[in-house]
């Protein structure tokens, strides 16, 4: 018998069985297809991918700023994806390496969990079935496909088959201004697609700062995106998208669809009622250590709807795995960053203002522009982009930065223990930021918060 048998090889599950392996737990992972689950396979790791070779693209037509003039620029798809797939071949060899490094036993198949005997947890996979004192679920979420006429036509994609494509389309339709979807707009219409985006809502980005979503909108104008807000789609017909907008009916001519109006964590069909697990609107409910309504069951990842982030989905992992451990530890998601990858990036970590005025705080802000860090100036000619904060009012302790601009994305992990430690804005403008780079716009800000 397994100490622990974890179901799903997705951030949550593979890293939580490595985890397990170091830490001597006699461990086996069931992953019905490939190692890495989602992010690596369907969505972070090839969508930002082949994003920065759409990014190339549109630098190299547009250098001369620089002072660097590229001759005929050009895009081939298809060395995009070959490289795409090298990238997902190599990042997949190199966790199954870690799991035999570890000692982590991986069955393929998929999953079933069975009815409890002799105190054993007991799941089926193919022929196989293992037993196991400890169960960890991290099975992952799945794409929403909303019901509407026209959706299962052949040229309507989700997340999975739209990065696997082997043209480029004149014309490209997404259902949904969420992350999933702006990041696919930008691609195509950086390699030449007419790209509309159709949003129920009347802002993109969903819960991101106001500011920012507006910023974006602009910048991805820019590119020539088209954005119908407040349109609600209601047919895909032969060549073309029909939504309505204001009472009336409209309609785009779409050659492909992207459907990307949110995901659903993955929990029917796997004998979870076996056990009696407790499943509330689709997710299987958690506490803060992952522990679920059964005893010595724990689940991680987008299967508890809590987050549904992959790095988010890494540390519910890493903190299931040391509650089975007996040691002390609990998710913190109040400094958990989110990551927007569009050209130019938006990165967010903490409340916004309507956020903090939900919650009956009063906050103070402040705004800079990027190009006040001279770094930034430097390598984005006409670079746009801001950095803003949110500050309690009363303690001055930091409660939320978010950016729009070039390599946000790597440098908003440095605000989360920032955050997570309630630092004021004078300890912040104590801090020493090397000079000069983009990070320092974070302090600078800051101290502008009075």
């Amino acid at each position: 018998m397994y100490d622990l048998v974890i179901l799903g090889g997705g951030p949550a599950g593979y890293l939580s069985a490595e985890r397990a392996g170091e830490a001597g737990l006699n461990t086996v992972l069931i992953e019905k297809c490939h190692l890495g689950g989602v992010c690596l396979n369907e969505g972070c790791v090839p969508s930002k991918t082949i994003l920065y070779s759409s990014k190339l693209f549109s630098q190299a037509k547009h250098s001369q700023g620089f002072g660097v003039t590229v001759g005929d620029a050009a895009f081939d798809l298809k060395k995009v994806m070959t490289r795409k797939e090298k990238v997902i071949g190599a990042l997949r060899k190199g966790i199954a390496a870690t799991m035999k490094k570890n000692k982590v036993t991986v069955v393929n198949g998929e999953g079933t969990v069975l009815p409890k005997e002799n105190n054993a947890f007991r799941v089926k996979a193919g022929d196989t079935i293992v037993e196991g004192k400890k169960l960890l679920i991290c099975t992952g979420s799945e794409a929403i496909r909303i019901p509407i006429p026209g959706a299962d036509r052949d040229f309507v994609y989700t997340n999975r088959e739209i990065l696997s494509i082997d043209h480029i389309p004149e014309n490209f339709v997404v259902i949904g201004g969420g992350v999933i979807g702006l990041e696919i707009a930008n691609f195509f219409a950086e390699v030449g697609s007419k790209v509309t985006v159709v949003e129920l809502l009347p802002f993109i980005g969903g819960p991101i700062d106001s500011d920012i979503s507006a910023a974006l909108k602009k910048e991805m104008e820019k590119k020539g995106i088209v954005f119908k807000l407040q349109s609600k789609v209601v047919e895909i017909g032969e060549k073309s998208v029909v939504y309505e907008a204001g009472g009336n009916k409209e309609s785009v001519d779409a050659d492909i669809v992207l459907m990307s109006v949110g995901r659903r964590p993955v929990t029917k069909g796997l004998g979870f009622e076996n056990i009696n697990l407790f499943i509330d609107k689709g997710a299987i409910r958690v506490d803060e250590r992952g522990r679920t309504n059964v005893p010595d069951v724990w689940a991680a990842g987008d299967v508890n709807g809590v987050s549904m982030l992959a790095h988010t989905a890494y540390r519910e992992g890493e903190v299931c795995i040391n509650d089975i451990l007996g040691k002390n530890d609990r998710m913190r998601y109040h400094a958990v960053p989110g990551v927007i990858y569009t050209h130019p990036e938006v990165a967010t970590i903490g409340l916004t203002e309507k956020e903090a005025a939900h919650e009956g705080i009063e906050v103070t802000t402040a705004k800079l522009p990027m190009s006040y860090s001279g770094r930034y100036l430097a390598e984005n000619e006409a670079g746009k982009g801001f950095c803003k904060v949110v500050v309690n009012k009363e303690t001055r302790a930091l409660l939320g930065v978010h950016m729009i601009g070039s390599v946000c994305s790597e440098m908003i992990f440095g605000v989360a223990p920032m955050i997570e430690n309630e630092l004021r804005v004078e300890d912040i403008a104590e801090l020493v930021f090397p000079h000069p780079t983009v990070s320092e716009i974070i302090r600078d800000t800051v101290k502008h918060a009075k």
